[in-house]
């Protein structure tokens, strides 16, 4: 991959990196900064011109049967039925408009939530050390970057410091590569030869730099690929669930469009009337609000997480996080306080040991890569290092799981080395002697007592390091891998992090609403079931990192369900793991803070993050908590599990109602000699149907809803409408009955009174099906309640009204009325009775639950199992 630049003397086009670096000591000045985004664009390489409100509502219209509508509009003016076309393009603008109105405002309060969020970098602007919203970085900005924060644009090293960064998305090398600033020959045309420079979609692993950036948005070496390496995640069980929907309303649509055209036309009917009836009755079955209501709900529930501090930067992650069975977690600052103290520095005989403790500070205190709090705990204890220098490093990589420093004291030098106690202890050959005096060999015999100590620490729930170091030449001036090698082993250095008060009540909280935990955790297995003991979960299983890396995809799918605990894994492995359970068909939350957790976070069907996360964790996370708390977490799968009952609520509305009024038109216009409704009567019932449903993402969720995980499952949606369909139909045909053999009714009688009917009954029926419980018992939020009654009110009246002479209504007797009235009572009843029959032998859990490998049981029974996954403890 190469990357123009400037033109050479010689006429071939020079990458930017090479060559003398440009001079930009202050960098730029806010007005020129301001000056500069107008003229290059936001740096997103994304499309950024916002269209107007104007375009946002016509686009709206590309809606096929919304054009379908339009275009018979257009045929009934042109034969003179103007009427006609007032009445449908009126329709179809009062359809439109609610649906643009309210996905505006929830599309705009979402922006707002994450917006503020949004990913910022530190840069010089007027001289001074600024935060900046990474879409405002310019050429021509100098920017500080160090050890977890995403490359926010292509630059120029100016000055570096043990600065290792990533680049893997780009040149997909393995390791990270050390940066620094120097001049490159004109023909260093690869990204991979460019050691001076940074690109966008790079991480910091270690150091810190600041960088002249010379490319933003799309004219990035990124940018130019991107449609090939930004590839959208794969959809979510929420968007495949709504997706199969879609599907399905398409075909019942094409069916009954094509039945009713095929009879009509045999029957030798006028097809433009015939052509409008069908029209009218796809648009009438096809839930058209949907999207709004979606939009909507999810908004709402986004903003009312923002008051519990959850930041939603994706909006179908709401409704992913109710239907989530299994949460991935790490244990620091989620089980345990993150408050971590050095317990104490021994020898290799257990003593407590000084030099241990001042050689692990030597390398907590110089190392430049991104401190755990380890390190700090470590440098919460005072030693003296002042005579000491440091030269070099190796940063910590999640393969080594070390880090070393060179440094030196006069005439010593010194790699220092610190990390897990099993990748340490395999580059040790020999141990000090009591306060460093003397090195002895270490045997095999003596590296076995070694690893029991560590392991007798672990079991008392401390978490170890193990520090060694080893002399080196005064000529050794570059520190790389291979000098870790023939340590010389000093000691251990542990650590305790205490439960986090409230863990164990959110636990149990988890299980009681049907979500299983899993532990993922670089640390030992040993401390983390310590940790378990201390919080009362039962391990029913362990998996090691050395384990997993010698199973294939399909051996882990089976053992991940029986697993407890993942421990010691390395950054893919906890990308396998959130895999394979997906795969067993769970829904499956993660929640991790570092840069190793960006695969798991992209992978999971919800990813969480807290706000102190590295960049590129929040970059690719769905939700920001700005409370690391388990607790809160909770809460915001009740609201996820919220938005979906109201969700629900409209799919089962529309599809059963609609589906019912829309085959009992198809069946009646066969055997009846007229429509039996006129397609803008069908049209008129379908807003008014529409205008009573808009308020349902503000009505109320039974608690029974939100106990468990639930997905949208189309067999139950199809079940619901065939029965409650079927119903609705039976109930049309007793109409028919009543208006042609007791009434008498003409062809205006019998269309306002099936108007009438269809509409009375399908919208109160929705204060029977709203709920799953008795209908007094679940109260409606009010809106709800006025927007139903408004649209049953304006249905009885409209006949009685100047505008009922323009449907081609006509004023129904008193008696009808009262028919009216027994039919809806029977109705209701009937329903009522059907939807327990429904819930009791049909659907029982009233909708689809995410794969569970075993019944959940409450924490604090022997029974239970937890899990949880997040980022790598050094």
């Amino acid at each position: 991959m190469t990357t123009s630049g400037r033109t050479g003397a010689d006429g071939h086009t020079a990458p930017w990196w090479s060559g003398e670096a440009p001079f930009a000591a202050a960098g730029l000045t806010q007005e020129r900064a301001a000056q500069a985004l107008i003229e290059r664009g936001p740096n997103t390489f994304e499309e950024h011109e916002r269209q107007s409100l104007l375009v946002q509502f016509i686009l709206r219209f590309r809606n096929p049967l919304v054009l379908i509508l339009l275009a018979a509009s257009a045929v009934s003016a042109m034969t003179g039925d103007v009427a006609n076309f007032i009445i449908i393009m009126a329709m179809v603008l009062l359809s439109v408009t609610i649906d643009f109105v309210q996905e505006h405002r929830a599309s705009n309060a979402a922006e707002k939530l994450r917006a503020s969020v949004a990913l910022r970098a530190s840069v010089v602007r007027d001289g001074q050390a600024r935060e900046v919203a990474v879409m405002e970085i310019v050429p021509g900005d100098l920017v500080h970057l160090s050890a977890g924060d995403r490359v926010p644009a292509d630059g120029r090293v100016l000055e570096a410091r043990d600065f290792f960064v990533n680049q893997g998305l780009l040149t997909g090398e393995s390791y990270p590569v050390e940066k620094r600033p120097g001049t490159l020959p004109a023909d260093a045309s690869e990204l991979q030869q460019a050691v001076n420079a940074v690109f966008t979609g790079s991480t910091v692993v270690s150091g810190s730099a600041q960088v002249l950036v010379m490319a933003t948005g799309r004219s990035t070496a990124l940018g130019e690929v991107a449609h090939s390496l930004l590839a959208p995640p794969e959809p979510t069980a929420f968007e495949i669930g709504t997706h199969r929907f879609g599907l399905m309303i398409m075909r019942l649509t094409i069916l009954l469009v094509l039945f009713v055209l095929l009879f009509n036309a045999w029957l030798h009917r006028p097809l433009l009337d015939s052509f409008l009836f069908a029209v009218a009755l796809a648009v009438g079955l096809t839930p058209e609000l949907l999207p709004m209501v979606v939009s909507v709900t999810l908004s709402r529930g986004a903003m009312r997480m923002a008051k519990r501090r959850v930041i939603v930067k994706r909006l179908p992650a709401i409704q992913n996080l109710g239907s989530m069975d299994v949460l991935c977690t790490d244990k620091t600052g989620t089980l345990t306080e993150a408050k971590i103290s050095l317990a104490g520095c021994c020898d290799a005989e257990g003593r407590d040991s000084p030099r241990t403790l001042m050689l692990a500070h030597l390398n907590s205190a110089f190392e430049s890569g991104l401190k755990s709090p380890l390190d700090d705990a470590i440098l919460a204890h005072n030693a003296d290092v002042s005579a000491w220098r440091k030269i070099d490093e190796v940063p910590f990589d999640f393969e080594r799981r070390r880090v070393s420093v060179l440094v030196e004291r006069g005439a010593e030098r010194w790699l220092v080395v610190k990390g897990a106690p099993d990748d340490v202890l395999a580059q040790c050959s020999s141990r000090d002697g009591q306060d460093g005096e003397a090195t002895s060999p270490l045997d095999a015999a003596a590296i076995d007592a070694l690893h029991e100590r560590c392991r007798g620490f672990e079991r008392d729930g401390l978490r170890v390091l193990a520090v060694a170091w080893r002399v080196v030449s005064c000529e050794h001036d570059h520190a790389n891998v291979r000098d870790e090698r023939e340590l010389v082993f000093a000691g251990f250095a542990t650590f305790i992090d205490p439960p986090k008060s409230g863990a164990g009540e959110a636990l149990a909280a988890l299980a009681r609403s049907g979500v299983q935990v899993r532990i993922v955790s670089g640390d030992s297995e040993l401390v983390t079931q310590h940790l378990c003991g201390l919080l009362g979960i039962p391990v029913e299983g362990v998996l090691t990192g050395r384990e997993i890396a010698q199973m294939d995809e399909s051996a882990l799918r089976a053992r991940v369900s029986r697993t407890t605990l993942f421990c010691r894994v390395n950054p893919a492995q906890k990308n396998r793991i959130v895999l394979a359970f997906k795969a067993r068909g769970h829904v499956v939350g993660y929640l991790g803070d570092g840069i190793n957790d960006a695969p798991p976070l992209r992978s999971a069907d919800v990813g969480i993050t807290v706000d102190s996360a590295a960049d590129v964790a929040r970059e690719v996370a769905d939700m920001v908590m700005l409370d690391h708390d388990l607790s809160v977490l909770h809460d915001g799968i009740i609201e996820g599990r919220r938005t979906f009952g109201n969700v629900l609520k409209y799919i089962m509305m529309g599809t059963s109602s609609n589906f019912g009024n829309m085959l009992s038109m198809a069946v009646a216009s066969v055997f009846l000699p007229f429509l039996p409704m006129l397609p803008t009567q069908i049209l008129l019932n379908n807003i008014l149907y529409d205008l009573s449903e808009a308020a349902i993402p503000l009505d109320q969720v039974d608690a029974s809803d939100l106990t468990r995980p639930r997905t949208l499952d189309m067999a139950f949606v199809q079940r619901y409408m065939w029965l409650f369909g079927t119903i609705s139909s039976a109930f049309d045909a007793l109409t028919f009955w009543l208006l042609l053999h007791i009434m008498h009714a003409d062809e205006a009688l019998f269309r306002t009174g099936w108007f009438m009917e269809s509409l009375v009954t399908q919208v109160l029926v929705i204060f029977v099906i709203r709920t799953r419980g008795r209908p007094w018992a679940s109260r409606p939020s009010g809106v709800l309640t006025a927007t139903s009654l408004l649209a049953v009110a304006t249905a009885l009246a409209l006949p009685f009204t100047p505008l009922g002479a323009l449907f081609h209504f006509e004023q129904p007797p008193l008696v009808f009325f009262a028919w009216l009235g027994g039919m809806l009572v029977a109705y209701l009843a009937l329903v009522e009775t059907a939807k327990r029959f429904f819930y009791a032998r049909l659907a029982p859990l009233g909708g689809k639950a995410p794969k569970l490998d075993r019944p959940f049981t409450n924490p604090s029974q022997t029974t239970r199992s937890i899990d949880t996954p997040l980022t790598l403890d050094a």
